[in-house]
């Protein structure tokens, strides 16, 4: 990824939260910030909700950071340590 940074990354993925909690009918709090947990045992999104915001996360970085990442790759939905575990989690992710 050409020159992107942790907080730019971070920016992107809180924006795009931001947007998915204004068409809920029950908004999750994004106080938590890095530390909001985004799929699993008290996670905010069910699997489908998380296919929905990692495509759209992957727009944003491609159209604000001219980055192509998959986020649904192979290598990603393998790792012991999901990287959808937390927006800290994903932000790493990403950088790599």
């Amino acid at each position: 990824m050409a020159q992107a940074t942790e907080q730019q990354i971070h920016d992107i993925i809180m924006a795009t939260l931001g947007e998915v909690n204004e068409d809920r009918d029950e908004p999750f709090d994004l106080g938590p910030g890095p530390d909001l947990i985004l799929y699993g045992t008290g996670g905010v999104f069910d699997s489908m909700g998380l296919v929905n915001f990692l495509t759209t996360v992957e727009e944003k970085l491609e159209d604000d950071l001219g980055a192509m990442v998959s986020l649904t790759s192979e290598k990603a939905v393998s790792r012991k340590v999901s990287p959808f575990a937390s927006v800290r989690a994903l932000a790493g992710f990403i950088l790599e």
